[in-house]
């Protein structure tokens, strides 16, 4: 009796500890699916390792296209944080179409309407949008590496042959009928095919074992693609019928994957389960899981296109999503792009998206802009919150502004460079050869150019740099481009005014100290603060006054007098 009573209670305990627990994951689950109606900010709380940057670019780099963000642009413009700011997604796929979508500037109307039609239809559908992305939360990531990567290297395991697999399994009939003519040498043969089998099997599943990772994202990528067709979305009718087809041209790859795929795979002792360990011995002795293997394997070789269809649309899914929260958690408002054909940038109350209290600035212009005032007073963050807006308007159809208007760009900078001691090459050799890429980019005439440069030729000397930076500007004051240059060379405003506009940004001096407003002004700068700064950082007083003589005497006339005393 006092057995029966602790096998009861042992039972009850059981089934308690399995109630709580699924009690658990349904709260958890239930907590996690209010989140995505309410507080969807939570889902970029992510860790961004080295090789998780490197994963995510892999889509892009599979799809080069004509006017796509280059390197230095993107540098320049700190797009990786920005990305942080909008990366919403829950699955590889989606990350990585949301990088590709970021770097990618449309030269379309037609592809970002039907991106704002998809964001559009989330915003007003929110059942829709938590149960696509729940399906997503199923596909996940694959871990260290991108699938491309898995999927490049599937050309190492060279060409498999599952023929010696087969016949070894065919000469077991063979052996099991001698057993009722000669058993001893009937029961010889099925030992030594047994043996045989099992002593090579470890060998061809160590080969394989790496290349699971892959083949378990493929496959819950086909299931996910499953999942969604039974839940359209009216306004991607198109990608819909592209992903039944898609899908249906992957399904042989599904059929008997559990041979390959069992979680319990040739984990045998530490698995209790009787029918796992059964399977193992059939794996071992017949190689199931090594002929399916090269079945799945020729498969995923021929339907590699296949595959990166269905990772664009369900990482377009994402992205849309994506844009959708983004847009959600501008305090300071956005706006759509409006595109025309006519030379010309207009942004009203355009703000820097990463700025916690951004100000606000304005400016309207049908040509090139020079931008004057001293250091910390705005410019460079004028230039990048002008040169976002435009990104942002052809990538995700998303404005940090009242309004934006403008025609489709390709968009290049140079504003944040740096020696390049690994090449061995000067600041002003990387320079150079920035600002030449985009004189390149200009000469091509396939689209106006959009460009943004930051202190021209600072690592030159001064009557070379002006010379030089007056050319180069010119240059890129032609038609077809649209410049925007910050500079402390106040000379340029005057050799530059029949192509460029003037403004500036200003600092006042109160009380002690310096304050900036970051307010753009028309015209070029005309305060001198560089020495008073100095004098209220406590420099020597004949330093200042001296300084002081000196920019007086070059101010009337025009030249540089030796060194006072």
């Amino acid at each position: 009796m006092e057995y029966l009573i602790m096998l009861l209670a042992s039972i009850v305990l059981v089934l308690a500890v399995f109630l709580l627990e699924a009690s658990r994951a349904k709260r958890q689950e239930r907590k996690y699916i209010r989140d995505l109606y309410e507080h969807c900010e939570k889902l970029r709380d992510k860790k961004y390792a080295a090789e998780r940057y490197e994963r995510m670019g892999s889509y892009y780099r599979r799809h080069p296209e004509d006017g796509q963000i280059d390197d230095i642009t993107w540098n320049d413009l700190g797009m990786d944080d920005l990305f942080k700011k909008m990366n919403y997604t829950l699955s590889a796929s989606g990350e990585e179409y949301l990088y590709y979508t970021l770097r990618s500037l449309r030269q379309d109307k037609k592809t970002l309407q039907h991106l704002e039609e998809t964001v559009d239809y989330f915003n007003n559908h929110p059942d829709e949008r938590v149960r696509i992305q729940l399906s997503m939360r199923r596909l996940g990531y694959t871990g260290k590496y991108s699938l491309y990567d898995y999927l490049d290297n599937l050309d190492y395991l060279g060409e498999r042959s599952s023929r010696g697999s087969i016949l070894r399994d065919i000469l077991f009939l063979p052996f099991i009928v001698l057993l009722f003519f000669n058993l001893s040498l009937g029961l010889m043969g099925l030992v030594a095919l047994t043996l045989y089998n099992i002593l090579t099997y470890f060998k061809a599943k160590g080969q394989i074992d790496p290349y699971i990772t892959s083949f378990a994202y493929v496959l819950r990528l086909l299931d996910v693609c499953s999942r969604l067709e039974k839940q359209p979305i009216p306004v991607c009718a198109e990608e819909w019928e592209e992903l039944h087809r898609h899908r249906h041209a992957m399904q042989a790859m599904r059929r008997n994957s559990f041979w390959v795929m069992s979680p319990g795979r040739g984990t045998t002792n530490a698995s209790g389960n009787p029918i796992e360990i059964l399977m193992d011995y059939i794996r071992m002795v017949f190689h199931v899981d090594l002929i399916k293997f090269n079945g799945m394997l020729k498969h995923l070789r021929d339907h590699i296109e296949d595959v990166d269809a269905l990772i664009g649309i369900t990482g377009f899914l994402e992205t849309a999503i994506s844009v959708w929260a983004f847009r959600q958690s501008l305090e300071e408002g956005y706006c759509l792009p409006e595109f025309v054909e006519e030379m010309q940038m207009e942004l009203k109350e355009g703000y820097h998206p990463l700025l916690e209290k951004p100000v606000k600035n304005s400016i309207s212009t049908t040509r090139g802009v020079l931008l004057t005032g001293s250091n910390a007073s705005g410019k460079s963050t004028f230039l990048k919150t002008a040169a976002l807006n435009a990104v942002l308007a052809q990538t995700i159809h998303t404005c940090t502004a009242d309004t934006y208007r403008a025609p489709l760009f390709h968009v290049y900078s140079s504003m944040a460079l740096r020696d390049d001691l690994g090449g061995g090459e000067s600041y002003y050799i990387v320079e150079i050869k920035a600002l030449k890429r985009i004189l390149d980019a200009a000469a091509e005439g396939k689209r106006p150019v959009l460009c943004f440069v930051d202190e021209v030729l600072r690592g030159t000397n001064t009557v070379e740099r002006i010379a030089a930076s007056t050319q180069i500007l010119a240059s890129l004051g032609k038609a077809g481009i649209l410049c925007f240059a910050a500079t402390h060379d106040i000379e340029l405003t005057d050799l530059l005014g029949d192509q460029f506009d003037n403004y500036h940004f200003e600092e006042d001096i109160r009380e002690g100290d310096v304050v900036f407003n970051y307010r753009l002004l028309e015209g070029k700068a005309t305060t001198r603060n560089a020495i008073r700064l100095l004098e209220l950082m406590g420099y020597d007083e004949d330093i200042i006054r001296l300084a002081n003589v000196q920019a007086e005497q070059f101010l009337e006339t025009g030249e540089w007098q030796r060194r006072l005393t």
